[in-house]
């Protein structure tokens, strides 16, 4: 897709702030733990029209495409069958393919990667000067049919949202509690499981639902629970993601809590940003080098 390269440098989002003054005040007062709303000033942009989405979707590797039916329950346990429509037509019908599909690591295509610095680069001084260096910058798009709903799950990055056309609603829950998302799903995770969660009922009452529509964006915490219902058009929402040291810590911290677990221990649930795992992060990191252990 290098064609669309010119059309991204044509209109550089550079000489222009896309995150305003007081949003990037407000996200460095409450980043990296609390989930929190923001505006945006791209509402519009060619590399994120339907037609340029649907092309970028045909061009990735199959691993980086992930479509589903909009119909489905809060909770799932694993992931449901993909729609018999291709990426390609699923993003083109959109409107009515009952469908949501997400791009994954567009910064494999040289625009989109771009993009995607250009407005990391505006948070990075933020981003740095509380959890250290920016590492592995990735970006997602998502495209959702009206009302489609994206399951209760959890992220490994911290990840800002920026909604882009239509509407959706994303709730989110407390980063860290067992209650919402048991250690065990974690670590599972961590060590090549899928990161879909249990739904209860009773959960509804501890979540935090923010409405998004096109301007606004929503920062999400590394691990946060959350699902999201898509409003009544389709939807266009572009997810800027990076990693810490202290979110791979923590990672490798739950893969090595899933060692000990299967030694017949119960582990400590690992700890939250301030605090440190740098003990089983570095247990987790020699295992790895053991064939069959991790």
């Amino acid at each position: 897709m290098s064609h669309y390269v010119g059309n991204l440098h044509g209109r550089s989002i550079g000489g222009k702030q896309i995150f305003p003054a007081r949003s990037r005040a407000y996200f460095a007062a409450s980043y990296p733990e609390g989930p929190h709303k923001l505006t945006h000033d791209m509402v519009e942009h060619p590399l994120l029209e339907l037609d340029a989405l649907a092309l970028l979707g045909e061009s990735l590797p199959a691993a980086s495409v992930e479509y589903n039916r909009g119909d489905l329950p809060i909770g799932v346990t694993e992931k449901p069958a993909a729609p018999s429509r291709s990426i390609g037509e699923t993003i083109r019908e959109i409107d009515a393919a009952n469908s949501w599909a997400v791009l994954k690591n567009i910064e494999q295509d040289a625009a989109y990667a771009g993009l995607l610095h250009e407005l990391l680069d505006e948070l990075r001084e933020e981003i740095e000067r509380a959890t250290g260096e920016l590492l592995t910058p990735q970006g997602f798009i998502f495209v959702s049919s009206p009302d489609a709903v994206t399951p209760y799950h959890f992220d490994p990055e911290h990840n800002i949202l920026l909604q882009l056309r239509g509407s959706k609603a994303m709730t989110v829950f407390p980063a860290g509690d067992n209650r919402f998302a048991p250690d065990k799903v974690h670590e599972t995770y961590h060590t090549g499981g899928g990161r879909e969660l249990g739904w209860r009922e009773d959960f509804s009452d501890y979540g935090l639902t923010f409405q998004l529509h096109p301007g606004d964006a929503i920062y999400v915490p590394v691990m946060a629970p959350h699902y999201v219902r898509n409003g009544p058009e389709p939807s266009i929402s572009l997810s800027i993601t990076w990693r810490s040291a202290w979110s791979y810590e923590e990672a490798d911290a739950r893969a090595f809590n899933h060692l000990l677990r299967r030694c017949g221990l119960t582990p400590a649930s690992t700890r939250r940003w301030p605090r440190r795992n740098t003990v089983k992060a570095f247990g987790a990191r020699i295992a790895r080098r053991i064939p069959g252990l991790l």
